[in-house]
């Protein structure tokens, strides 16, 4: 008989405690970045997020001897399975102790949480949707992490493997890149060359752009244009779109936004480059992800005054059929001179498909470091 009990999360003291223990199990971990208490508060709280509008989900805790030693989410996104043809039950937010009978526990909630909905597979680590983090942490557990991105213990993965009937369903990787003390003459070039020849140009936004000159719901229509054929993509609603409108665009930084138009096309926004100072070590001196009582200031100090040395390239994206023409070229050689001013002396991708070739290259000349691999799994339950 296990050890291990299951409890569903059932009130907001529960789901407290299922936050929480993140905190617990990484306090003092030099890699981990965590996320903002209250940040996870409202992706979870399915009166809050508007993924829970085609989206359902339940969260577990695991306990042995009284103590919590694990959670998950289990989550359904119907729209990514009507639109992939599948019926996948997702796990993310999964965090445990180095015990296998408790890593299985977990897995197993998932399970039964997804046959009692009629689902045939398991996959993860995956959330609600893409803005969410995804991939499982299987290379680079000596570097620090992002804010967008799971950090995970090196035996995680150890017990994925182990367990019966899961595969590897998505690779992924990460690159580092320091910022050059000039701007590549690729990029230069390019840049010159693309804007005569395509009448591309940089747009720099403004906060009346966002919330006035529809640049914010043209942002999001971009991401799902570009994105909507990577693993698990789902399409953001609308009221979705207006959520991530005032979480990501309200209080960014826009020297460090970079957008891309056709001229020849009415303005018609082609690229985009959101970029964010690392807020990873600021993250760490925030207690249990909260900003309260002296947190604020170290985030602060990140995000007014530029005291870190990474910048983050948080969603990145040209139009499939302007990467030829080298928009991407227009992005950096506006971003870079604003890294160098800021004082930035690396950036780091996000979460990249191992096999988006298209989407590598765009790093070359700025001779990228692979540093992080990751892995999405699979097991068919039905």
């Amino acid at each position: 008989m296990s050890s291990v009990e299951i409890r569903k999360v059932e009130t907001k003291k529960d789901l407290k405690r299922f936050i929480d223990f993140h905190y617990d199990l990484y306090k003092g971990n030099e890699y981990d970045a965590p996320t903002l208490f209250s940040d996870d508060m409202n992706t979870l709280s399915k009166d809050k997020n508007a993924a829970f509008d085609f989206c359902e989900a339940e969260y577990y805790l695991a306990y042995k001897g009284g103590k919590i030693v694990g959670r998950v989410a289990a989550i359904i996104n119907h729209h990514a399975n009507e639109k992939w043809g599948v019926k996948s039950v997702r796990f993310g937010w999964i965090d445990f102790i180095d015990d296998f009978e408790v890593s299985t526990a977990l897995i197993k909630a998932v399970e039964d949480y997804g046959k009692s909905k009629g689902m045939t597979q398991v996959v993860g680590p995956l959330g609600f949707t893409d803005m969410d983090p995804e991939g499982m942490l299987t290379w680079g557990f000596d570097q620090l992490g992002t804010m967008p991105t799971i950090y995970n213990y090196p035996y995680y993965p150890e017990h994925m493997e182990k367990m019966d009937g899961f595969v590897v369903d998505n690779r992924y990787v990460e690159y580092k890149m320091y910022v050059p003390d000039t701007i590549p003459e690729k990029y230069t070039k390019i840049a010159q060359m693309i804007e005569q020849r395509y009448n591309l140009h940089v747009k720099k936004l403004t906060k009346k752009d966002i919330f006035e000159g529809g640049y914010g719901q043209k942002v999001f229509d971009l991401i799902n244009d570009t994105y909507k054929d990577l693993y698990g993509y789902s399409e953001l609603t609308p009221r979705q779109i207006d959520q991530y409108i005032n979480m990501y665009l309200k209080d960014l930084d826009l020297n460090l936004v970079t957008l891309v138009e056709d001229w020849n096309a009415d303005r018609k926004l082609v690229g985009l480059g959101i970029t964010i100072p690392s807020l990873a070590r600021a993250m760490q001196k925030c207690h249990r992800g909260r900003l309260l009582p002296f947190g604020w200031w170290y985030v602060l100090r990140a995000i007014k005054y530029h005291k870190t040395e990474g910048v983050d390239l948080l969603l990145m994206g040209v139009l499939p059929e302007y990467r030829a023409k080298g928009a991407n070229a227009l992005l950096f050689a506006d971003l870079i001179p604003r890294y160098q001013a800021y004082g930035f002396k690396w950036g780091e991708t996000q979460v990249e498909m191992e096999s988006n070739e298209g989407v590598q290259s765009q790093w070359g000349a700025l001779n990228p470091i692979h540093h992080k691999s990751r892995k999405c799994y699979k097991k068919v339950i039905g």
